[in-house]
């Protein structure tokens, strides 16, 4: 079987020994006779799974006790609205914008009319860099940021303080660095790109927050309801929790988090080497002091359309897809996520030389 280096963005690329595991057993798993998928979520058989799911995210990230951790549905962009309703005091809610996905939030969160403001933003400068100074009400209802921006290829390196509740959006750098909890108050990120396929939402909240939450929000949309339920208030994700699973004994296998971060910054250090050494054939899209280890976002001089569909031509023939930029900026990205290999960055950064070298 030949398989290519997968640098799209999402759902992304999940490792080998992965998916060869859940294809073992997806079948027959470990010999009861069914798949994980035609289990019931009450039997003993899945029991096992969604338990081995959540004690090995809180072994690998270090959650406190204090903290629930819940296994939902609907991607980041339900809890773009379901942190407003679970966290709001009727007070104000302050929100950093630096891309996207947190300018989605925003909307979303105005929707409640809130009392909302941003207290930073980069978006003058096309999303370009993490804003220096973030500086979030003592007592605002809750601070809410999104740690890495996949399409401009920014991330922060410390999270702001702040006395506030900090939100965290993590859905494309969940599980690849350690987390500082003392700073967290609800950390959720959709899985497909860090942490298995598409379809199972992880929320990490303190369970001090969850008390908050009036009687007019609907159950389903309460975090309190999943976590007194375990996540299992009604039928979840079963197979895409089997696979989360499987990828946290994977980061497990690998050392853990804090070795997977270093193996991060090596891969990403890779590529920005052969950006910053091109002399200017290519071009980060990001400053270099908020540069993410995730999404590497970049142009070809003067911002070449033709040279950069010529590049990523190249690539689909060498076996490397997904280099195509998102149409809202254009230009090349590689998303260089948890499970893509060292090896897969460095047979690109090959690429990327060469072809600077020949049409400089």
């Amino acid at each position: 079987m030949s398989r290519v280096y997968n640098f799209g963005a999402g759902p992304a690329t999940m490792p080998l020994e992965v998916l060869e595991e859940a294809r073992e057993n997806l079948v027959d798993f470990h010999g009861e006779g069914l798949s994980i998928m035609e289990a019931s979520h009450r039997s003993k058989m899945y029991d096992e799974v969604h338990t081995q799911a959540l004690s090995l995210i809180r072994e690998l990230y270090e959650v406190p006790d204090d903290y629930d951790i819940l296994l939902l549905q609907g991607g980041a962009s339900t809890q773009f609205a379901m942190v407003p309703m679970n966290l709001s005091l009727g007070g104000k809610a302050e929100y950093a914008d630096t891309g996207s996905w947190s300018s989605k939030a925003i909307k979303e969160a105005k929707i409640q009319n809130l009392d909302l403001s941003i207290v930073a933003s980069s978006k003058e400068s096309g999303y370009d860099r993490i804003p220096s100074e973030i500086n979030f009400s003592d007592d605002a209802d809750f601070a809410y940021i999104t740690s890495n921006n996949t399409i401009y290829g920014t991330q922060y390196k410390t999270f702001p303080t702040t006395k506030a509740p900090l939100v965290i959006d993590a859905s494309s750098d969940i599980f690849s660095y350690p987390l500082d909890w003392s700073k967290v108050g609800i950390i959720f990120a959709g899985a497909q790109k860090n942490a298995g396929p598409s379809g199972v939402t992880v929320v990490i909240v303190k369970k001090e927050l969850q008390d908050r939450v009036k009687e007019s929000v609907p159950t389903m949309l309460r975090y309190k309801t999943h976590a007194e339920k375990n996540s299992l208030y009604n039928t979840p994700p079963t197979f895409g929790i089997y696979m989360l699973s499987l990828m946290m004994k994977w980061i497990k296998n690998r050392g853990g988090i804090e070795a997977i971060a270093k193996l991060n910054e090596q891969k990403a250090s890779i590529l920005y080497d052969v950006i910053d050494n091109s002399n200017g054939f290519y071009r980060g899209h990001a400053q270099k002091d908020s540069r993410s280890l995730m999404n590497v976002s970049f142009n070809i001089k003067d911002k070449d359309a033709d040279l950069e569909a010529k590049l990523v031509e190249l690539a689909t023939k060498n076996a490397m897809i997904g280099l195509k930029g998102h149409r809202s900026i254009g230009g090349l990205r590689a998303s260089i996520y948890n499970a893509m290999s060292k090896e897969g960055v460095q047979a690109l950064a090959d690429l990327m030389k060469d072809f600077a070298a020949k049409n400089a």
